[in-house]
């Protein structure tokens, strides 16, 4: 059995949990959010979570002191 893991912020539970909430209060404050919308903002977060991950992964070998070996 392998340990498949993975950061919170790939997660697309992790962000339509977040969505649900911020939804929630959303609609609280009177604005409306469809389902149909809830989940292509969970599919646009979770790549953009990748996309600025590897970003500053890129950053930070580029800015560090040390060589890697």
């Amino acid at each position: 059995m392998t340990d498949e893991t993975k950061p919170w912020y790939m997660s697309r539970t992790v962000w339509g949990a977040l969505i649900a909430i911020a939804a929630s209060l959303a609609n609280a404050a009177g604005v409306e959010i469809k389902a149909a919308d809830e989940g292509e903002l969970a599919d646009l977060l979770v790549s953009a979570a990748g996309t600025i991950g590897g970003l500053i992964a890129i950053y930070g070998r580029i800015s560090a002191r040390r060589p890697v070996r």
